[in-house]
This record gives structure tokens, C-alpha cells and sequence, in this order.
């Protein structure tokens, strides 16, 4: 029997690009092939030569539609099968192969708010809610809006076998948080779209937006960042790796701000456990560091470092290339 085929990808939209999706129709016993899409509706060609081309990178079961329905997301290339310009994943495929003896994971935090009716799920008509303080992993009807939408997404992440390992409420009122992780940087990219996707497409069945705005709401409200966990086999092991790991970041940390997320300053003010963009600085168990080393890996000598820089905005498989390419590097002159 056919089974159906949701192809993803992302589309060419700057600052920040989006996730698109179309359904193709499989002959049983076949593989999801090689497909086609308009360009010129997506910011990724011109309408004279408007082809673009979806590679399948990662195929997963369906959660929403089940039976035999796929999950597909793609990388786009032009009709002459190299990467298109907008296309991020190949140039970090470059890089996580060149530093594979390295062995570097990834965990990511990805923050998001629900929207109902143009402003944040739970959030009064003409006013503002009762300031931060309880919402952070909160419980009850006073403190929690859309956790049905979370279970729904979670369980279907689960179902895809992504590797989602927690979920909490975040802050901010109507705002939430998911990880993807640890596993490869490849791998980290390719699951943190997919359950991007997972979620936009869940809660259009409540009727609510899910939206990765790194400042919601201005004022003195937290903003949404993408929290990036990362470790080397030797910085699992050894203490000094894991300064070094530290010291290299902040030798380009201009370069990492310009790619870490549109609207990054107005998130990285210094306040609301964030370090200013226009500085760098860690620290251990210290959520306004730009780069925090977590109380037990200074405890056990070893483990991972985690970059509060990136937004919730920024592109998976720009912060894993540059982190990976930045602390490896490094770690290669070091040794």
C-alpha cells in the first residue's frame, strides 16, 4: 500500500529561515526519493530557473499521521546536486567529519513561546500577568499555559526516535523548553528541525503558534535562547581541555554573536541571565556567563561546557559547525 512522505526543509527567508513541507505519495516498498520544489516561493530562486532539489538526510516514522507515514527532512541542493546557498548542513558535515577523532556531542536547549490571539499563551488582554517568579517549572492552572500542546509534542518526538531527553517550563510566562541530546553535531542539526517542525505542526491542531522570538516580550522579561551543551572525548575526560575549550570560544566570540541568532542583542543585555553580546566571559554555575562550566563538571574534573549565547532563533547546524570548527581547532594546536 502507498504510504505518505512529508518532506521538510528550510527555506532561504533571512535573518531567519523557516520550515516549509509538502506531502509526497510513496509506491509501497519504495524509499523516499530524491523531490523538487518552487525556489521562487521560498527566497531560494529566481522564477526563471525556480527548481530547487530535496535530498533526503533523515527519514523518521510519521507520529502524527502513523501507519506507515514517514517524516522526511531534507537538505536542498541546486538542479546540479550541490548544496544550495542556503543550505547549512553541508559545510558542518565538513567540519564534523574533518574533526570526528574528536568525538564532540551536542545538547541543545531550545526555548519557545506560545502565541494565542497575537500575544503569549496565558498572558491577560490589555495588561501583563504577575511578574517572573513562579512560571519556572511551575505547576497549576494559575501557572502553566499549554502543557497539553508539550506532552503532545514530547510523546511524538519520542515516537519519531529523536533523541528529545527533557522538557520544562521556562520564565516567562506561556514560554517553554525542549532538549535534543547528546548525540553528534550532525545529528543534533538534523533532530532539533525535525522536532522544530514536530512542534509548529502540533500546535496548529490547539489552534496556538509556537515562535522562537528571542525577546518576546521587552522589558524585564526573559528572552528565548537555544542553550548549547558541548564536549569533546577530551574534555569529558580532562579539566584543562575543558578550560581550553573556554578559551578558544572566546577568542572569536565576535564571530560566534554575528551567527548565533537574529536580534541576539536585544536577548544579550546582561541581564535576565544573560552576559552582554558585545562581551565574553565563564565561569562556573553562573547563569550569567556567556560560557558557564556547570558545578559538577568543576566538581568531577571533566564533562561538558554549556554556550548560553545562541538564540532560539539561530540555525542548529550554524552554532554546532562553528563551535566544533572554534574548540577543535584549537584543541589540535593544544595537543
Amino acid at each position: 500500500m502507498p504510504y505518505r512522505a512529508e518532506y521538510i526543509w528550510i527555506d532561504g527567508q533571512k535573518p531567519t529561515a523557516k520550515l516549509r513541507s509538502k506531502t509526497k505519495i510513496v509506491p509501497e516498498g519504495e524509499e523516499p526519493p530524491i523531490w523538487a520544489f518552487d525556489g521562487s516561493s521560498t527566497e531560494q530562486a529566481p522564477g526563471a530557473e525556480s527548481d530547487c532539489v530535496l535530498r533526503p538526510v533523515l527519514v523518521r516514522p510519521d507520529p502524527i499521521r502513523g501507519d506507515e507515514d514517514v517524516l522526511v527532512l531534507c537538505e536542498v541542493l541546486t538542479i546540479d546536486m550541490e548544496p544550495h546557498p542556503s543550505n547549512t548542513r553541508a559545510p558542518l558535515v565538513e567540519v564534523a567529519e574533518k574533526y570526528k577523532h574528536h568525538e564532540p556531542w551536542f545538547g541543545l536547549e531550545q526555548e519557545y513561546t506560545f502565541y494565542k490571539d497575537g500575544r503569549p499563551h496565558g498572558w491577560p488582554s490589555g495588561g501583563f500577568p504577575a511578574p517572573q517568579g513562579g512560571y519556572y517549572c511551575g505547576v497549576g492552572a494559575d501557572e502553566i499555559w499549554g502543557r497539553d500542546i508539550v506532552e503532545a509534542h514530547t510523546k511524538a518526538c519520542m515516537d519519531a526516535g529523536l533523541a528529545i531527553s527533557g522538557t520544562n517550563a521556562e520564565v516567562m510566562i506561556g514560554q517553554w523548553e525542549f532538549q535534543i541530546g547528546p548525540i553528534g553535531p550532525v545529528e543534533v542539526g538534523d533532530q532539533l528541525w525535525m522536532a522544530r517542525w514536530l512542534l509548529y505542526r502540533i500546535a496548529e491542531d490547539y489552534d496556538i503558534s509556537a515562535h522562537l522570538n528571542p525577546k518576546p516580550v521587552e522589558g524585564d522579561w526573559n528572552g528565548a535562547g537555544m542553550h548549547t551543551n558541548f564536549s569533546t572525548a577530551a574534555m569529558r575526560e580532562n579539566y584543562d581541555a575543558i578550560i581550553a575549550a573556554c578559551e578558544a570560544l572566546g577568542k572569536k566570540a565576535d564571530e560566534h554573536i554575528k551567527h548565533y541568532g537574529a536580534g541576539i542583542e536585544r536577548r544579550l543585555t546582561g541581564l535576565h541571565e544573560t552576559a552582554p553580546w558585545t562581551e565574553y566571559f565563564y565561569a562556573v554555575s553562573h547563569r550569567g556567563a556567556s560560557v558557564r562550566i556547570p558545578w559538577q563538571v568543576h566538581r568531577d574534573q571533566g564533562g561538558y561546557i554549556e554556550d548560553r549565547r545562541p538564540n532560539a532563533n539561530a540555525d542548529p547546524y550554524v552554532v554546532a559547525r562553528l563551535i566544533t570548527d572554534t574548540v577543535c581547532s584549537y584543541l589540535d594546536g593544544k595537543t
